[in-house]
């Protein structure tokens, strides 16, 4: 059996990019993921060196990545994780994020939100009518929103990469819904309540983000969350994942092409005609007179407290008869 040869410097190879034409060394798959992400924080003007950085912390690949390379490329990155009460899923999440920390001697910010605001994902699910990703992330734009804002940073940055990027326009196309589209950005400027926020990992797939972690020696949360059960997203990414395999780059392509040609056409559909106030609970930008997460707090703080399973098997229902509809 041969041994496929890296394509910089012709030693052992420990990837195969197809989207690339290559295959890399250790050394030389992380060149390339730097040169990816400095690439990007230049193209979209992300990030200066005198930035105060708060990154979205789950205790899986991507955002340890982004955390790990940023940090490398000699930029102040704190960390943030939210505890989101979901299960023995949310405990374990949360020690990945710690130990990272703790190894880099590293901040981390920690925010439990039973704790802090007397609820947590399944239970806000239930109480709201919410889904579960629903409920989790408009808990977890608020709480990054405002710790940045509080703790005096300059801008958050989040891991989402290529594929997740690709998979949002995706759905997004599919349903031409145009306002999503218009926002759908590797940089939000900073706005009046809000912080400035980059996606520094947008020209790296979830390939090379779990390859970067493996040569780097970063452990890693490998589950993805119980409660994504049944998400399009991850429907989404199963279609493109079999158009990539059959036509390597085309998410690149794809993601990128809308980024550089039409999304400059969308610009004057970005936060159109919304008038905002402040919220009266907290002073958070709203269109109402409260904020969808204080309304959150409000319901489900008041409600008892609901297992991580209850929530599970009424997701595994659904998801039973959303399959039955579509064989029938």
């Amino acid at each position: 059996m041969n041994q496929s040869k890296c394509r910089v410097c012709r030693g052992p190879a420990v990837i195969d990019l197809p989207r690339h034409n290559a295959n890399f060394c250790a050394e030389h798959l992380q060149q390339l993921c730097r040169r990816q992400v400095e690439k990007a924080i230049h193209d979209h003007d992300m990030l200066s060196p005198d930035d105060r950085i708060l990154v979205a912390v789950s205790g899986g690949k991507d955002s340890l990545a982004v955390w790990d390379l940023l940090a490398e490329l000699g930029y102040r990155a704190d960390g943030l994780y939210i505890g989101l009460g979901i299960g023995t899923y949310s405990d374990t999440s949360g020690q990945y994020a710690q130990a990272f920390a703790d190894e880099r001697e590293l901040e981390l910010i920690t925010i439990d939100l039973r704790e802090t605001y007397g609820y947590d994902i399944p239970t806000a699910s239930k109480a709201t009518g919410r889904v579960p990703c629903s409920a989790c992330g408009l808990s977890k734009r608020h709480l990054f929103d405002r710790a940045a804002l509080d703790g005096g940073y300059d801008v958050v940055v989040t891991g989402h990469n290529l594929d997740d990027e690709a998979a949002v326009l995706f759905g997004n196309t599919l349903r031409w819904d145009i306002d999503y589209l218009a926002r759908q950005l590797p940089v939000l400027p900073a706005a009046e309540g809000f912080p400035k926020k980059v996606k520094p990992l947008v020209r790296l797939t979830e390939r090379e983000t779990a390859a970067w972690c493996i040569v780097r020696g970063i452990d890693y949360l490998l589950d993805e969350c119980p409660m994504a059960h049944g998400n399009r997203h991850l429907a989404y990414k199963e279609a493109l994942n079999a158009v990539e395999a059959r036509s390597p780059g085309s998410k690149a392509a794809f993601y990128h092409g809308f980024i550089e040609r039409m999304a400059p056409l969308l610009a004057d559909r970005v936060d159109a005609g919304v008038e905002l106030h402040r919220c009266e609970s907290c002073g958070s930008p709203t269109t109402g007179d409260v904020c969808a997460f204080c309304r959150v707090v409000a319901t489900a703080s008041t409600h008892d407290p609901v297992p991580v399973e209850v929530v599970l098997n009424k997701a595994a229902r659904k998801a039973y008869l959303a399959q039955m509809q579509e064989i029938s």
